[in-house]
């Protein structure tokens, strides 16, 4: 890959960093406030955007910013990978930040200063993970994504909230410290760099059960990952306002910890060194323990924000399945379902959102006729559960159809019954959630006039609803950036 040399990675990152302080310093003017919120997102957008064009004609670009460790720069790096996570991170930015607009102040919500600080710090961090050069770059914004998202989880300060910001900052603090800031240094020290290089850095550098104890504590160790058993912190995450809940568990955190074990898989261990010394079944078999486990709790969950956040616990696991196929296809899906669910999911968590703001429910069996009061919502409800579950036309068929190519291609008949029965789990915990909107009887005392949420919340919805269908018409540039991503040259 032919890198060019320049500073825009870097302003990428910075930019939202940045507007943090004139958010905080407009805290008397809420329209200003929000405008250095939106003002910030599309800038983002816009230099993401505008490094596209490299990208896929098969270069990329690199900016060293200091060297602390001989030979691991903190440095930063615009390759396929990279900005196919920060592309879909930086446009559902944009999106979340007119939806918190419209949620924020139909609820009256307190400290809202903090809390579009808070979140334009965030994406930082998530873009900082994105255009990484190496590991401890990555580890470093990781971090800085954990402890910047944590007053956004606690935002209601109660003592629910409290006690849930203690086990998010427990889980994925203590795991990255305890299990993957070791694994870096045994990878530094027998490697001498943590340079992400297609194919792995470790050939021919450590013996299979080394490769399979540096899998292991990665694997856990980027615990946003929701691998279970480490994944206690995600629903109990769920106390945040929902466009906290959206961009956590559709966009940055739960994302940024798939793309961390992705990166460690591709670009540091290498597809090849986990074929030969044949550790792939460890990660096939955590991931399909957990989708299918999480997918059955979803069954059971009343509460729409928990149903969802147990969704999610299992949709990750997909992503991390079909590295673990060690299979080009395979691969390839797990790549594209990163794209496909956050579609998908964000505009499930818009919806929750909308349906609370408007009618003030937060539990399923609250929500019978509700679909005839507010139809798009619902609407767009159905179309990102469509796509989660992997039905044509929307986007999650894509990413699924090549998950269940890379079980067939790589005669992994087990995983290829994982990958249906878990499909069937999903349409079990999300159709009839649909079907009690729109079929079912309201209560007798159900609550008249109910309408749709305001628009500044409606709009994200369509927005994110509609990229979910165009996803499935318009999926090659992302195709050829997950291939990009794995040296696929086609």
């Amino acid at each position: 890959m032919d890198l060019t040399t320049s500073i825009w990675p870097l302003i990428a990152v910075l930019v939202s960093l940045l507007a943090a302080v004139p958010i905080m310093l407009s805290d008397k003017q809420p329209n200003l406030r929000e405008f250095w919120t939106l003002l910030a997102a599309v800038i983002k957008v816009s230099i993401v955007v505008s490094l596209l064009p490299g990208v896929l004609a098969g270069g990329g670009y690199v900016f060293t910013l200091a060297e602390v460790v001989p030979g691991v720069p903190i440095q930063f790096k615009v390759d396929a990978f990279g900005i196919f996570f920060a592309l879909i991170a930086s446009f559902l930015w944009l999106l979340t930040s007119i939806y918190s607009i419209g949620y924020m102040r139909a609820l009256e919500e307190h400290a809202q200063t903090r809390y579009f600080a808070s979140f334009a710090v965030a994406i930082s961090a998530t873009i900082g993970v994105a255009f990484a050069a190496n590991l401890l770059t990555m580890y470093l914004f990781y971090e800085m994504l954990s402890l910047s998202t944590y007053p956004l989880v606690t935002h209601e300060q109660n003592a629910e909230a409290k006690s849930s910001g203690r086990k998010y900052l427990t889980y994925i603090l203590g795991t990255s410290i305890g299990l993957a800031l070791p694994a870096m240094l045994i990878v530094y020290a027998l490697t001498g760099t943590l340079d992400f290089t297609v194919g792995g850095v470790l050939a021919d550098k450590a013996s299979a059960s080394t490769l399979g104890l540096l899998l292991v504590l990665f694997l856990f160790g980027f615990a946003k990952a929701g691998i279970m058993p480490f994944h206690g912190w995600l629903p109990a995450a769920m106390v945040a306002p929902t466009p906290v809940s959206s961009f956590l568990h559709g966009v940055a955190v739960v994302k940024a910890g798939v793309f961390a074990i992705l990166r460690i898989i591709f670009h540091i261990i290498g597809p090849g060194q986990l074929a030969q010394a044949d550790i792939g079944w460890i990660v096939t078999t955590l991931a399909s323990v957990t989708l299918l486990v999480a997918s059955l709790i979803a069954l059971t969950q009343d509460n729409l924000k928990r149903r969802l956040a147990y969704s999610t616990i299992g949709q990750l696991s997909y992503m991390v399945l079909g590295a673990g196929m060690i299979s080009a296809v395979g691969m390839t899906g797990g790549i594209l379902h990163i794209g496909m669910h956050a579609f998908g999911k964000i505009t499930l968590f818009f919806c929750a959102g909308a349906i609370y703001v408007a009618a003030g429910k937060k539990y399923i069996s609250q929500m019978d006729g509700l679909g005839k009061q507010m139809p798009i919502t619902f609407t767009a409800f159905l179309l990102g559960a469509l796509s989660i579950i992997g039905l044509p036309p929307l986007g999650g068929f894509i990413s699924k159809w090549n998950l269940v190519l890379g079980a067939v291609d790589g005669g992994q008949l087990i995983l290829l019954a994982v990958l249906l029965v878990s499909s069937l789990l999903n349409a079990a915990y999300f159709l009839p959630i649909v079907y009690r909107a729109f079929f079912a009887a309201p209560p007798a005392d159900a609550v008249v006039g109910i309408k749709e949420a305001p628009i500044l919340c409606l709009l994200p919805i369509c927005l994110t609803a509609g990229g979910s269908l165009v996803l499935f018409f318009y999926h090659e540039p992302l195709l050829r950036l997950a291939k990009l991503a794995l040296g696929i040259v086609s």
